[in-house]
């Protein structure tokens, strides 16, 4: 049996730490201007806005504690990390927001059927421009990190964030549109279908945090990637008994690897070892198991 960890480097870990700093520090910014430019419009879109960031900063303080469980070190009781912890946090977030997407419809509704003219629409408009650089600016910035570390909580966010930009410039076009004589129902027909789209992100975020916690499969693709790795060894004849998944930054894959039964225990150790060091060039963060197995003498499992 050979078995080779590959942990999160302490450079990325800090990373993904500063990452959730990042995202709590735009959300409460973000929950404060937005806050203000509602209480002087009265625009719903703008209140849409508003519960968004409060979900968004209640699920970054979420994340971030989240984080900072996630990647403690393996112990005793938890030998394969805790790494789920992100993927619990990240399905928390998609509770609240598919909470206040639905609140949000409700008050789209209520809006189509009493209608209202905004005051002030063009302290909203600043408002919302100052959100639309601030938000870009975070994803770029949380993309950097997610592709380094492969974070599910800071992609988690990321989603969120993203989310949040196409809303800002949602909420600017209806602010527009308010100016005109006669589009008192862009305000709320924006709103409702902003909150149509927080739904599906909620969606996105839940099942990608499921599949995790029931330790789903790598997609096909990753699948026949470790196959492709294995197999271009010469001294690997076959394989058989894949499996794979993912905790948090963590991700696991479990192999079998079939060689010449003629070889010393000394040479088959050596041959695992450089599979194992393709496979993590190909996949970092990765825990690899080998189990060695003569040719065509496979074991069998219940």
């Amino acid at each position: 049996m050979k078995r080779k960890v590959n942990y999160v480097s302490r450079r990325d870990l800090k990373s993904v730490k500063y990452a959730s700093y990042a995202s709590v520090a735009v959300a409460c910014i973000l929950i404060f201007v937005k806050f203000f430019a509602w209480h002087v419009t009265g625009a719903l879109s703008l209140q849409a806005s508003l519960i968004d960031s409060l979900l968004d900063g209640l699920a970054s303080l979420l994340n971030m504690f989240a984080i900072r469980q996630a990647h403690r070190p393996p112990d005793a009781e938890h030998r394969f990390g805790h790494g789920k912890i992100e993927a619990i946090g990240a399905l928390a977030q998609s509770i609240f927001i598919f909470g206040s997407a639905s609140w949000l419809l409700y008050e789209a509704g209520n809006r189509f059927i009493h209608p209202e003219s905004l005051e002030k629409a063009e302290v909203g408009l600043w408002v919302m421009v100052f959100s639309v650089v601030l938000t870009l600016a975070l994803v770029l910035y949380q993309k950097h990190v997610f592709k380094k570390t492969n974070s599910i909580a800071i992609h988690a966010d990321s989603i969120h964030y993203e989310s949040d930009l196409f809303i800002n410039i949602s909420v600017i076009i209806a602010l527009l549109g308010s100016t005109f004589p006669g589009m008192t129902l862009l305000d709320p027909l924006i709103g409702a279908g902003i909150a149509g789209y927080i739904l599906y992100t909620a969606w996105k975020v839940a099942a990608q945090s499921f599949d995790i916690l029931i330790d789903r499969e790598f997609s096909q693709e990753d699948r026949q990637k470790i196959i492709q790795l294995v197999l271009s060894h010469p001294q690997v004849l076959n394989y058989h008994d894949l499996r794979t998944r993912s905790s948090g930054t963590q991700k696991f894959i479990q192999i079998h690897l079939e060689m010449d039964g003629s070889l010393t225990l000394k040479a088959a150790h050596n041959v695992s070892h450089e599979v194992i060091l393709k496979v993590q060039q190909a996949f970092p963060h990765t825990e690899v198991l080998i189990h060695e197995d003569p040719s065509g003498e496979i074991d069998e499992h219940p």
